[in-house]
């Protein structure tokens, strides 16, 4: 287009946004833009519906980007630097050891139907990079599933082991089939333990270093899981939440405590489902 021709369809642009026709105007390309999203959305959930096994607990591998805010985010919480994180994000995602157990534990599980052999962490490669970067002696999840996190878990914990900080995880479910992936030599360093989280929470007796909820999310059990814990809290302990995309419960805590927070939102590669996120409550200066 000739410079004049330019101009003049640029003034006749700037005329139009300035008028009452305007809202028409921008309708087709208002429109192209909601259909284009649409189209892409469409798409990555038919590939899904016909490629996957998954009925919730949905796992997809982060994006590039992602994955260095998630590096980021962790450094901020930890006061780590983030090249850590970076090694330690690489450390599980190249883990051969753990994705072979992981897919033999779907393969060889009579719920193999509901569960993709295929192996992909999400955030729960933040869960992991935590307990290595924290050292914990005793881990607390609550809401285990299928027990994918809890290997990513164990994974850690048997390496901070072999560095001279030995830890155990005690994963909690309601659900007496939850946690069938924990095996192998994840199994030596996992206590699973059957019932209602607001009973067996009260039944632990070891200080808790890192307490990760991600069992029943509604807000009053979250906020009773949350209370119930504190008396069980080492000195310095995290909280982390699977649910803070949903409810305040731990800014609320958060802030009750005087701890701090902050929020990781996840952005799923190639997948329909929009993304979790991780809600984390530490005591920290600023």
């Amino acid at each position: 287009m000739r410079t004049g021709a330019f101009s003049q369809s640029s003034a006749l642009s700037r005329r139009i946004a300035r008028s009452r026709l305007a809202p028409v105007a921008a309708f087709p390309i208002r429109a192209m833009s909601v259909l284009k999203h649409d189209a892409q959305v469409v798409g990555k959930s038919a590939r899904w519906l016909f490629t996957s096994r998954e009925h919730h607990n949905f796992t997809y591998d982060l994006t590039p980007r992602n994955r260095e805010h998630l590096a980021w985010f962790l450094s901020a919480v930890t006061g780590l630097d983030v090249s850590a994180f970076r090694n330690w994000l690489d450390e599980v995602e190249g883990d051969d050891a753990l994705r072979t157990l992981v897919a033999r534990g779907v393969a060889t599980s009579d719920r193999r139907g509901l569960a993709d052999e295929v192996v992909r962490y999400g955030r729960r490669i933040g869960w992991y990079a935590l307990v290595r970067a924290l050292r914990p002696k005793h881990v607390v999840e609550s809401g285990i599933d299928k027990g994918l996190g809890s290997c990513l878990i164990a994974s850690a914990l048997l390496r901070n082991a072999a560095d001279g900080h030995p830890g155990r995880l005690s994963a909690l479910d309601i659900n007496p089939d939850a946690g069938y992936l924990i095996q192998g030599p994840y199994r030596e360093v996992v206590d699973v333990r059957r019932g209602d989280s607001l009973a067996t929470i009260p039944a632990l007796t070891e200080p808790v270093d890192l307490f990760i909820h991600d069992s029943w999310h509604s807000p009053e059990h979250e906020s009773a899981e949350f209370t119930l814990m504190e008396d069980k809290l080492a000195e310095n302990a995290l909280l982390v939440t699977d649910n803070a995309a949903e409810t305040d419960v731990l800014i609320q805590h958060a802030e009750k405590t005087g701890r701090r927070f902050l929020y990781f939102q996840e952005r799923p590669e190639n997948h329909w489902h929009p993304g979790d996120g991780t809600g984390i409550a530490w005591y920290g200066k600023g």
